[in-house]
């Protein structure tokens, strides 16, 4: 007797590791500190303002739990499953922020976009 396991093609790390990461998000690492972000998303537009590029520090606003620039960390971008691309930014990934002791995820993001160095 064989048994089936389903699973999510997400869950799969070849489906992860095939992934075009060039063409669909940034990492970011390759950003500047203080440059700016408006990201979109399903349910809300979030600004991201990059205090430090290495660790993923940034100030966030937007959605329900940001209403005004927050200290957070961007811990990355996944597909709702166990991988994480550590401090990345996808168009059709959920983001997932930390801040304090809680961890947001958002819903999937739609577009990115690159805005002036500082926040309004």
């Amino acid at each position: 007797m064989k048994d089936t396991i389903c699973c999510s093609a997400a869950a799969l790390l070849d489906t992860w590791s095939s992934h075009d990461w060039d063409a669909s998000g940034l990492q970011i690492e390759s950003l500047s500190g203080l440059e700016t972000l408006s990201v979109k998303t399903r349910n809300s537009t979030y600004e991201i303002t990059v205090l430090s590029s290495q660790t993923g520090e940034v100030l966030v606003r937007g959605g329900q739990y940001f209403p005004q620039f927050t200290p957070a960390r961007l811990a990355g971008s996944s597909l709702g499953g166990s991988f994480l691309k550590l401090r990345g930014i996808y168009v059709g990934f959920n983001l997932e922020f930390r801040a304090g002791e809680r961890a947001i995820i958002t819903s999937q993001v739609q577009s990115i976009a690159k805005k002036s160095s500082l926040p309004a």
